[in-house]
């Protein structure tokens, strides 16, 4: 498997989650290696506490771990942790930050994230969906089905918080529901068909029937 791409011509793997997302993103990058060629983006929905993400999640992946400043630039084999307090956007090979655009009540942040990257990203995009409350992402996941993404779901009963991927299962937008481990599995599977370019969901799964969670009135700080 090559380990560098050039250009734009890898695949970027955004992981958004929220309470019990610790959980989910340790499991996951526990079994991914190091040089697979793919950029993962874990995209923490917090609006007012700073993230320690950057700081906790090196001791659990060989790969280098960074907090997002604007204007870096995407790469492979790197994990990119979006910071507190700030919409993420792309363009070009580059991260943009901006201000949250919805500062009050249950931020958008993922959701943002993933219309970007259907906007001004060419390579290849999966969308990961974990443990987390109320319903960011899910909105955006039928935009990354139509550019040729692939789009997963923590199943339910591994997730500490199960609102945010059921609310993804729910759009009828998803490919794959799978645990942390499994969805390791299938980013490695994917990276190996992007190599050699065939690029695509496995086989059909049984999704299991959901219907939207409506939005928690429990705690507003994540």
């Amino acid at each position: 498997m090559k380990a560098q791409r050039a250009g734009k011509d890898f695949p970027v793997v955004c992981v958004g989650g929220s309470v019990g997302g610790l959980d989910a993103y340790t499991r996951l990058l526990r079994q991914l290696p190091a040089d697979m060629g793919v950029a993962i983006v874990i995209v923490n929905h917090m609006r007012t506490r700073a993230t320690q993400l950057h700081e906790i999640l090196p001791r659990y992946t060989e790969m280098p771990v960074e907090l997002i400043t604007d204007r870096l630039r995407i790469q492979p084999n790197h994990v990119f942790i979006i910071p507190a307090q700030r919409d993420l956007h792309v363009l070009r090979d580059e991260f943009r930050l901006r201000p949250l655009s919805k500062p009050r009540g249950w931020s958008d942040v993922i959701t943002v994230f993933l219309r970007s990257l259907t906007r001004h990203w060419d390579g290849k995009l999966i969308a990961v969906i974990v443990s987390g409350y109320d319903a960011d992402g899910a909105a955006a996941l039928c935009g990354i089905k139509e550019v040729g993404g692939i789009t997963i779901a923590q199943k339910l009963g591994t997730a500490w918080a199960p609102d945010m991927p059921a609310s993804a299962i729910a759009t009828g937008c998803i490919d794959f529901v799978l645990s942390p481990e499994e969805i390791a599995q299938e980013i490695v599977r994917i990276a190996h068909a992007a190599d050699t370019d065939s690029f695509m969901p496995g086989p059909p799964i049984a999704v299991p029937a959901v219907t939207p969670l409506a939005t928690p009135k429990r705690q507003k700080k994540r």
